[in-house]
């Protein structure tokens, strides 16, 4: 299912709304493009989770975790930009910490999908991404990134967890305010392609 925000602050709220449906096990794969928006995503569901600590790129330090304050998952913030295959990312042994933590994985299409049969995939995209070429998108990612804060968000579900659970993620996220969506009559299955489509934006 696609959603379609108009701002940085309605991101905020998306993140804060899709936290509730969370919880340990959980694995988020999330692609787009830089200054897509996907570590804003990243600090707002962690604040929405109530994890400690600041939540940055990770890109040096490839993965942080950040501890729950009330008691309930640890946030797992991974990045795998710098990483050449699934083998560098086994390498960082998440499997270890994957039952009790919510991971999310930048960057991690083609490789993180090998961690749990059961994800969530989501692609975030300026939506200037759709009508610019590359030598503009070069520029793009230095501009100030509330030039043009619209967003649209793909999420697709894979695994029998998430089957069972995305009709209540439509329902809830498709209530917030000014949120448009786009083929909610299909949002509980993962529609065949859907990985592709992520990969180019």
């Amino acid at each position: 299912m696609r959603f379609h925000l108009e701002s940085l602050e309605q991101m905020r709220t998306f993140a804060a709304a899709l936290a509730d449906h969370l919880r340990a096990g959980d694995l988020l794969i999330l692609t787009g493009n830089l200054g897509a928006g996907k570590t804003t995503f990243t600090q707002s569901l962690g604040k929405a989770l109530d994890v400690a600590g600041r939540i940055t790129s990770p890109t040096f330090i490839i993965a942080r975790v950040h501890p729950s304050r009330r008691g309930g998952p640890a946030l797992v913030h991974v990045d795998a930009y710098r990483l050449a295959d699934g083998e560098e990312l086994e390498d960082l042994d998440l499997d270890s910490e994957l039952d009790e933590s919510i991971t999310v994985v930048e960057w991690g299409a083609g490789m993180a999908e090998q961690l749990s049969s059961d994800h969530l995939d989501i692609t975030i995209a300026p939506v200037w991404d759709e009508d610019t070429d590359d030598e503009e998108l070069i520029g793009a990612e230095d501009a100030d990134e509330s030039e043009d804060e619209r967003r649209t968000v793909d999420l697709t579900g894979h695994g029998d967890a998430w089957a069972a659970r995305m009709p209540r993620v439509q329902a809830d996220i498709s209530a917030l305010a000014n949120v448009r969506v786009e083929n909610p009559a299909s949002a509980d299955l993962p529609a065949e392609g859907s990985a592709n489509e992520g990969d180019e934006t």
